[in-house]
């Protein structure tokens, strides 16, 4: 039987691509999502024999920032995963169609490939006056949202609106937008949240998905491990500073000029998961943190309802928090010398009682 849509490999190959460069790929997009050298030949395989995978994307209450990270990416580039590794059947902020024949293709796409597409979600839906605060095709969006979820085979939230609400659902929230899977309840859903999310992160979810054709390992708020796993706080190279006590208090102080933690100005990395500091944005040349800014905890539920992005919010105890290396280590030397007098009274009284015994 024919196939009805490409494979990886033939579109690559069609496009001129030599078969050395599409195994560097391989190996590269192993590398990229974090898995050994030996998950390249399966990497291949799979480009090489299952179909492109049809994709819908929607758009529901959002600034569009998600798709402006998406097209960013580097690793893979962009262009091979829409025009190679998926079959976009519907984008209306990408696709060159527009009105009825925008939705002409998406109906179709619905109609042809029922229980195969990943419908991936940008934005999410008011639930206020019936929907009408978001108006697609001249519908509401919440419908839209339902019936384009109904036969898709896994649902994709991008960045935090479509994950946790982001500020459209922030107080008082006034058009009652809402996350999606508070829509979409019989569904499997990989929230990739992000104000927006790194532009690789994006891609690699796709790319494992299209690989291994199945879901990614889900934490327990449905995020992929891969990439949600640790806390920024974790991987940041500013970590030592933290530990040793030594903190920016004001922003023009001598302390950020030397790049210290930015803990007490409001950095929410402590309580950020995200892959902001191993991955890092633009070709991975920086991220906020390295610019000099404090992580805001864009990824996390509800960020934009914790007040401002400037205070100190939380409350993590640890070793060297509000002390420096100086107090620090005076108390490790007072603890030292407490050892050592208690060692030393311990070895009289056992030195004095072998003495006893020996007369």
């Amino acid at each position: 039987m024919p196939q009805s849509i490409e494979t990886f490999y033939e579109v690559m190959r069609r496009q001129g691509i030599t078969r050395r460069s599409f195994l560097k790929y391989c190996s590269l997009t192993a590398a990229a999502l974090g898995l050994g050298p030996t998950f390249a030949p399966r990497i291949a395989h799979a480009m090489e024999t299952k179909e492109r995978t049809p994709v819908i994307w929607v758009h529901g209450l959002e600034c569009t920032c998600c798709s402006e990270s998406f097209i960013r990416s580097a690793h893979p580039l962009v262009k091979d995963v829409v025009l190679s590794m998926i079959s976009l059947d519907y984008d209306d902020t990408l696709m060159a169609a527009a009105g009825h024949q925008a939705e002409a293709a998406l109906e179709e796409t619905i109609q042809k490939y029922k229980g195969k597409y990943i419908l991936a979600v940008e934005g999410n839906p008011p639930l206020n006056e019936d929907g009408m605060f978001c108006i697609v095709g001249g519908k509401p969006f919440l419908e839209q949202l339902k019936h384009a979820a109904k036969d898709a085979a896994a649902v994709i939230a991008w960045g935090s609106c479509a994950s946790w609400g982001c500020v459209q659902a922030a107080r008082p929230n006034p058009t009652q937008a809402v996350p999606i899977h508070k829509v979409i309840t019989d569904k499997p859903i990989i929230k990739v949240p992000g104000c927006p999310p790194i532009a690789e992160v994006m891609t690699g979810v796709i790319t494992y998905m299209l690989t291994f054709g199945k879901l990614p390992e889900l934490d327990r708020q449905g995020r992929p491990k891969m990439f949600y796993s640790q806390r920024i706080h974790d991987k940041c190279y500013r970590r030592p500073h933290f530990d040793a006590g030594q903190f920016v208090e004001q922003w023009d102080d001598e302390s950020a000029r030397k790049g210290y933690c930015l803990y007490k100005v409001g950095c929410k990395g402590p309580t950020t998961y995200n892959a902001c500091s191993t991955v890092r944005w633009n070709e991975g040349t920086s991220f906020p943190i390295q610019a000099g800014h404090g992580c805001i905890g864009c990824s996390e539920d509800g960020f934009w309802d914790k007040g401002s992005f400037y205070d100190r919010l939380t409350d993590i105890q640890q070793f060297g928090i509000e002390k420096n290396a100086d107090e620090i280590g005076m108390a490790v030397a007072g603890g030292v010398g407490a050892a050592v007098a208690a060692h030393a009274a311990v070895s009289a009284v056992k030195r004095a009682q072998y003495k006893g015994d020996q007369e």
